[in-house]
């Protein structure tokens, strides 16, 4: 009798699965609590846009009918948006599915994959599953990307460079300096995949650098990662996006993909709030503001030392076990994500939340470090 994991391909059986986070009705169901502040997610507290709203319900009664496979009136705003060529632009289920699709075009048995520890899960997840090596540098003391360790790591194997600036978990970015080290090291048998989930957020920031604008002007191969799911609030309608060097390498995308792996609803949703410039800046303005407030309350009343972040989100490490810690809050209704990393599993990483929210996260972690 066969073991049902025996049919599996041996890179599949030997992954770990995403962890992708506790819901609200798992919390309460398991813990009691009424109210609970979701900040595991990295998910907008203002919600979606009302023009986006408004064009969800719109498009609703047209569910019956398959979505546009290319997502045209999307890929023409942002191609306006962005001054770039449609031909150059890629869409996913979210731009978690482009990173899957990316892994299983160009990625194959001996390839190696380099990119930064602490990660974003499934830049190690979808190469090991390709059947790819990945190489993982940690970065510096300061919990900044040491690109010139970065960079020692290519190897002629080493097919992607795939990390995310912001950092997800860290929040940390590149600024232009580093940037361009990776633009001049970075070998021409390697395609970097950059990916900017958090761009909205990081943009316009002192340090933040146009990473588009200095990748366009490079000879690199290249392909920019970005979504609707955090900054645009369209995280349950699964839509992100990638930008490439060569339109080339879109199209070596799109015959992987399926064909319509964007839904209608999304796409107009997208479209809408694309549009909705206010709501964008207000989602932006809050982040940044609580942002401010809660490190300084975990610096000055708790003592603690959050990593500075450019994101929706600050990881910080915990004088007592992560566990304890984490389940103290679970008790209290408040959900945030400890990082399950090897030599990182001192830290948690907490999302900006509504003020509300935020509150009740900063009094349950008081009482989680002084019970």
């Amino acid at each position: 009798m066969y073991a049902s994991n025996t049919f599996a391909r041996t890179e599949v059986q030997a992954l770990n699965g995403y962890n992708a986070g506790l819901s609200i009705e798992a919390v309460q169901e398991r813990h009691g609590v009424l109210r609970v502040a979701k900040l595991g997610s990295n998910e907008n507290p203002l919600g979606i846009s009302p023009k986006a709203l408004a064009a969800l319900t719109a498009e609703a009664h047209q569910a019956a009918l398959y979505p546009n496979q290319s997502c045209g009136i999307l890929r023409n705003a942002l191609a306006h948006k962005l001054a770039i060529d449609g031909k150059n632009l890629v869409f996913g289920n979210g731009s978690e599915d482009l990173l899957s699709i990316i892994c299983r075009v160009f990625l194959d048995h001996g390839d190696q994959v380099v990119t930064i520890l602490p990660s974003f899960g499934l830049h190690i997840i979808y190469p090991q599953a390709a059947g790819a090596e990945v190489i993982g540098v940690p970065m510096g003391s300061d919990m900044r990307v040491d690109v010139q360790a970065l960079m020692a790591a290519m190897t002629p194997r080493t097919r992607l460079l795939m990390f995310s600036s912001p950092s997800n978990p860290v929040g940390s970015a590149l600024n232009s300096a580093e940037l361009q080290y990776v633009i001049d090291n970075l070998p021409p048998h390697t395609l970097l995949v950059f990916d900017e989930a958090y761009f909205e957020y990081a943009n316009g920031e002192a340090d933040y650098p146009d990473c588009l604008e200095m990748l366009q002007k490079s000879q690199c191969h290249y392909i920019v990662l970005r979504t609707f799911s955090k900054a645009y609030a369209l995280a349950g309608l699964r839509i992100g996006y990638g930008i490439t060097s060569d339109p080339a390498l879109a199209e070596l995308i799109d015959r992987l993909r399926t064909p319509f792996n964007v839904n209608r609803c999304a796409q107009a949703a997208a479209t809408a709030a694309l549009a909705d410039n206010e709501h964008l800046i207000a989602s932006i303005q809050h982040v940044r503001s609580e942002r401010s407030r809660i490190n300084k309350v975990l610096q000055q009343d708790l003592g603690l030392q959050p990593i500075p972040s450019l994101a929706n989100f600050i990881f910080f490490s915990s004088p007592l076990a992560v566990d304890s810690v984490n389940l103290s809050l679970l008790q209290q209704g408040v959900i945030t994500k400890p990082w399950a990393e090897a030599g990182y599993r001192q830290f948690l990483r907490v999302s900006i939340g509504s003020c509300e929210d935020n509150n009740l996260f900063l009094q349950a972690l008081e009482n989680a470090l002084h019970q």
